[in-house]
């Protein structure tokens, strides 16, 4: 096997250590036993099962869950470009990962230290794989066909750009975000997919935490929404001008598709189906239910009502911030992660994106961003033992949040610097925003000659 399956991390939900989980099914535990000494290994008819109907799960998140979550709140003039712009972004990551997406995050290493950041071409436009290839889970002797693993981390990649565009909509051109999109993926996702997930990625190494993509999705996405925000520049009229979201049913709508959705997101990434989805399902199912009332809670305790807004945006706060913890963690530590990554994130989009003025319209740094920090390091307290969490009886807080405290800091500079270089290349081929024209009578009829609503 010349890649290594998704979540290495959480193996260690199965309560082994991260290194002592490792030589059962890494790609270089693989090449040290001899082939006729190896079990053969099967692929397992109940785990495939489960990872394609994860798969689409996922894929459900994307269109029509993130479509209807991030369209409802833009105004009626730009629905129908966001959900555009959202799902031709997706469309064009699946095409990307199968080319060469795929190769750079799991295909085979390249020569001497760059296999830390990025893996080779060995397996551009899917080289040999085929129905009969297989991919390992965390099992020793048991793994789903390669074709399901490719398509469920394709899902992976095309939610996390989609996810980007929360801060851009209304004011960039939809040929800008396809130019942003195909750059951003290859030069910020794909290397950190790989420093996270891989056996020879730096991240992974190092023995981080990422059961489900705190860094390698959120704290990604959150920081590239809110770098490629400040290039764009603020809309017209912003803060001044009201721009209240147009359909909050809509938006109310893509979050119960985003919550579902997620249990193929967390529980899948366990690649069976097995105790370790278990854990991750109702750890989805609690810290988010903890997220959705703490943000409402946060909001009366701001001398504000309770709202429909807060509440969504609390779900979406804890299903982010568990995402890196869905199975390593214990479900009251998943509720207490919920609960503080909504409450933080509430502060970060009514408190701090005014104070410092930047237009992130959709909040996807306020949410994703800040939410996936707090859930990724939030994740070296909640796997200790005496939490309940699923580490070892010897884990030790400290220095695995030291580990978690790297990646993510590495993570946000590394989506700083690509992100920088994604929307700039963006800019120099597209001009990157709409005319003042354009944006004034709304992006539905300027850039689609359409309506959402006639």
């Amino acid at each position: 096997m010349k890649h290594i399956t998704k979540m290495a991390t959480g193996a260690a939900g199965l309560g082994l250590t991260l290194f002592a989980a490792l030589p059962a099914w890494a790609q270089d535990a693989a090449l040290q036993s001899p082939p006729a000494a190896a079990t053969a290994a099967t692929v397992n008819k109940g785990d495939t099962a489960w990872m394609l109907t994860s798969t689409v799960l996922v894929m459900m998140m994307i269109l029509p869950g993130l479509a209807l979550f991030y369209g409802g709140l833009t105004r009626a003039k730009n629905m129908l470009s966001t959900m555009t712009q959202i799902g031709a972004a997706a469309c064009l990551a699946m095409l990307i990962w199968v080319m060469y997406g795929y190769s750079l995050a799991f295909g085979p290493d390249v020569s001497g230290g760059a296999s830390n950041f990025i893996a080779g071409l060995g397996k551009a436009f899917l080289a040999g794989v085929t129905p009969a290839s297989q991919s390992a889970t965390f099992t020793a002797g048991v793994e789903i066909p390669e074709y399901v693993f490719v398509c469920f981390q394709m899902t992976f990649a095309a939610i996390t750009a989609a996810l980007v565009l929360g801060s851009v909509v209304e004011r960039m051109k939809f040929s800008a975000v396809m130019a942003f999109t195909a750059v951003w993926l290859t030069i910020v996702y794909f290397p950190v997919a790989h420093m996270v997930w891989a056996s020879s990625g730096l991240f992974f190494k190092a023995g981080a935490l990422d059961f489900a993509g705190g860094t390698v999705v959120h704290i990604n996405a959150g920081v590239s929404a809110l770098v490629a925000s400040l290039i764009l520049g603020k809309r017209m009229g912003y803060p001044t001008t009201p721009m209240p979201p147009h359909s909050l049913t809509l938006t109310g709508v893509g979050t119960g598709l985003l919550w579902v959705g997620w249990f193929g997101f967390n529980a899948g990434s366990a690649l069976e189906a097995n105790g370790s989805a278990g854990l991750a399902m109702i750890n989805t199912f609690v810290a988010t239910a903890s997220g959705g009332l703490f943000w409402m809670l946060a909001e009366r305790l701001a001398g504000h009502k309770g709202s429909a807004l807060g509440f969504c945006s609390g779900i979406v706060a804890g299903l982010v911030a568990v995402t890196p913890a869905a199975g390593n963690s214990g479900p009251f530590g998943a509720i207490v992660l919920g609960a503080i990554a909504s409450v933080v994130c509430f502060y970060a989009v009514s408190v701090l994106k005014p104070k410092l003025g930047y237009d992130d319209a959709l909040d996807a740094f306020g949410v994703h961003g800040i939410g996936g920090m707090i859930g990724a390091i939030g994740t070296a307290v909640v796997y200790a033992p005496s939490l309940g969490g699923p580490g070892a009886a010897d884990y030790a807080i400290g220095p695995k949040l030291l580990v978690q405290l790297g990646a993510v800091a590495t993570t946000i500079v590394w989506a700083t610097i690509g992100t920088v270089i994604a929307m700039y290349v963006a800019k120099a081929i597209t001009g990157l925003r709409v005319s003042k024209e354009v944006e004034q009578e709304g992006l539905d009829l300027g850039e689609h000659g359409e309506r959402a609503y006639n």
